[in-house]
C-alpha cells in the first residue's frame, strides 16, 4: 500500500482520522521531527538493578531470560548464583531507589549534546511503570510503579518537566504493548488489549502529552488484535497531543516498514533512502539498559557516533541514541562523555544537520568495488568506519563525502580533514556561489573544473581546527548533479 507523505508545520483540528491504515497513513508528518535528526534513548527501570547481560546481550531482558532455570543458561547462572535460586525478579523493585536521579542534571546533559529530542521507557516488556498507574497495580496484584515501590517518585513526570524547560527539546516516551508475565496477558489477551493496555496508554497519554511515542513489543499480535487503528485514531482525533506527537511502525506483527509516521530500525545502518521518515535506534555499546559486564572496549567512539549520525541524517534519516542509567538514578560518566562530545561538534556543525533534508545523493564514493549495506528491521551488520576514507581499501570504494541540503545550500561533510584540497564531483554551481567551512568566518577559495568543485582547504593548526572528527564545507547556491 502506497503511504501519503506530507510535509507540514502544523496540522489542521478539522481533519478527522477514520480507525484504519488506510486513514491513519494519510497523516501529515509533523515538521519538527524531519528537523530534529538526533533524540536519545532511555532505558531505564527495575532491570537496572541487575544490570548484567552476557557479552552481546539486551539487560533489559534479564526477567525475560533467568525464567529459561536450565544449567547452561547463563542468565539464570548468574542470577542464581549472586541472588539465590528463590529470589524473584519482582524483589528487585524495593532495590530500585533511583536516590541520585536528577532531572534538571540529566536534561542539562541532553540539551548539551546537542539532542532534540528524547525518548525513556514509560514501560517495559516487565510491565513496571515508570509513573503511578493504576492499571499496572491492578492487573498485577501489587505495587508496580515507581511511585508505589522503589523510587517512590512519578520519575516520568519528573523528567518530562526538566526536558521541556530546555530550550528547543522535545519529550516523548517507549511504551510496550505486551509484558511477558502479566497474569492478565496470559490468561486473556483481548481482556489485557482492552481492559489494562488500552486505559493505560490513554493515562500516560493524557498525563504528559508526549510529542513522540515508541511503541514496542508488538510482535505476537497482529495491529488488529491489538485494536491499533482505533488507539491511533484516539491519539490523532481527540488526545492533548494530537497536533505534534509522531509514532513509529510497531503496532501489530505486520506493521513495521508499513505503518507510522516513522519507520525503524534497530541496531541495524538504517534505511536507503529518505522515501518514508525513518530512525535507527541503538546502544552506544550492545544493550539498551545498564549491562555492568560491558567493557571499554564494547562501547563506540565519539568519532564513530559523529560519523554515524552524518552518514543517518545524509539518507534521510535520525539517530535515536540509547543511554542505560543506573538503578541509582546516575547516567554512567562514559555515556556522559560521548552525550557531550556529539554535543560539542554540532556546536559547529549542527547547521549541517538539523533542518536539513536528503541532498539527492547522500555521499561521494571514491574509485573501487562498492561495498553491499543492508537494510533489515533489525540487527543488521553496520560498520560505517569501514565504509570511509580517501582511497580504496583493499579494492572496495569507501565514502569520502557525505551530503545534506537546506533549499540551494549544499553541506559536504567531510570524515577527517582532506588535506590540502577536496574534490565535490558532479556538482553545479552558479556565479553568486560561495564555500566556507563551518566554524572558520572566512571564505574559501575554490575553482570550477566541468562539473566538479576543487576547493582550496584553508591552513589551520591543530588548535585553529574547528572540531574534531569530521569538517562541513558549506556550498551556497549550488545543486548536486547525478553520479556519471
Amino acid at each position: 500500500m502506497a503511504i501519503a507523505i506530507v510535509f507540514m508545520s502544523s496540522i489542521s483540528n478539522a481533519v478527522v482520522y477514520e480507525p484504519n491504515w488506510e486513514s491513519l497513513d494519510k497523516r501529515p508528518v509533523p515538521e519538527w521531527y524531519l528537523d530534529a535528526k538526533f533524540g536519545i534513548f532511555i532505558h531505564w527501570g527495575v532491570y537496572a538493578v541487575p544490570a548484567w547481560g552476557p557479552p552481546k546481550s539486551y539487560s533489559e531482558w534479564y526477567w525475560h531470560n533467568i525464567s529459561n532455570k536450565k544449567d547452561d543458561n547463563p542468565w539464570w547462572q548468574f542470577h542464581k548464583k549472586h541472588y539465590g535460586e528463590n529470589f524473584e525478579y519482582k524483589d528487585f523493585a524495593p532495590m530500585f531507589k533511583a536516590e541520585l536521579f536528577n532531572p534538571d542534571q540529566w536534561a542539562d546533559i541532553f540539551y548539551r549534546s546537542g539532542a532534540k529530542y528524547v525518548v525513556i521507557t514509560s514501560k517495559h516488556h516487565d510491565g513496571f511503570c515508570m509513573w503511578p498507574s493504576k492499571q499496572a497495580n491492578l492487573s498485577w496484584g501489587r505495587p508496580w510503579n515507581s511511585v508505589d515501590i522503589g523510587p517512590k517518585r512519578d520519575l516520568l513526570g519528573e523528567l518530562a518537566e526538566a526536558v521541556r524547560k530546555k530550550p528547543g527539546m522535545k519529550f516523548g516516551f517507549y511504551y510496550s504493548l505486551y509484558e511477558w508475565f502479566n497474569p492478565l496477558w496470559l490468561k486473556d489477551r483481548q481482556d489485557y488489549v482492552i481492559n489494562h493496555m488500552h486505559p493505560q496508554f490513554k493515562d500516560v497519554v493524557t498525563r504528559y502529552k508526549p510529542s513522540i511515542i515508541f511503541s514496542d513489543g508488538e510482535w505476537d499480535l497482529t495491529s488488529s488484535e491489538w485494536k491499533s487503528p482505533e488507539l491511533l485514531a484516539w491519539l490523532f482525533n481527540e488526545s492533548p497531543c494530537k497536533d505534534e506527537v509522531v509514532v513509529d511502525d510497531r503496532w501489530g506483527k505486520e506493521t513495521r516498514h508499513k505503518h507510522g509516521t516513522y519507520f525503524t530500525t534497530e541496531y541495524g545502518a538504517g534505511m536507503k533512502d529518505a522515501s518514508h521518515p525513518w530512525e535507527e535506534n541503538r546502544g552506544m555499546g550492545y544493550s539498551y539498559g545498564y549491562n555492568r559486564a560491558e567493557t571499554i572496549d564494547d562501547y563506540k567512539s565519539a568519532r564513530e557516533l559523529i560519523i554515524m549520525l552524518v552518514d543517518l541524517v545524509s539518507r534521510g534519516g535520525n539517530l535515536l541514541l540509547d543511554i542505560g542509567p543506573t538503578s541509582d538514578g546516575r547516567i554512567p560518566v562514559i555515556m556522559q562523555d560521548r552525550l557531550i562530545e556529539i554535543g560539542n561538534w554540532l556546536k559547529v556543525n549542527g547547521e549541517a544537520i538539523y533542518g536539513t533534508r536528503h541532498a539527492g545523493r547522500d555521499c561521494q564514493w571514491s574509485e573501487g568495488i562498492r561495498p553491499k549495506q543492508g537494510y533489515k528491521e533489525f540487527q543488521e551488520e553496520y560498520n560505517i568506519m569501514k565504509q570511509i576514507g580517501w582511497t580504496p581499501k583493499n579494492g572496495q570504494a569507501v565514502k569520502q563525502v557525505f551530503f545534506t541540503k537546506k533549499q540551494d545550500t549544499i553541506y559536504a561533510i567531510t570524515p577527517g580533514w582532506p588535506g590540502k584540497q577536496l574534490v565535490i564531483k558532479n556538482i553545479k554551481l552558479s556565479k553568486d556561489s560561495k564555500v566556507s567551512l563551518l566554524g572558520v568566518n572566512r571564505d574559501i577559495q575554490f575553482s570550477i573544473n566541468g562539473d566538479d568543485l576543487v576547493i582550496i582547504t584553508p591552513t589551520l593548526n591543530s588548535d585553529e581546527l574547528p572540531c574534531s572528527y569530521a569538517f562541513t564545507f558549506k556550498i551556497t547556491q549550488a545543486e548536486l548533479l547525478p553520479e556519471k
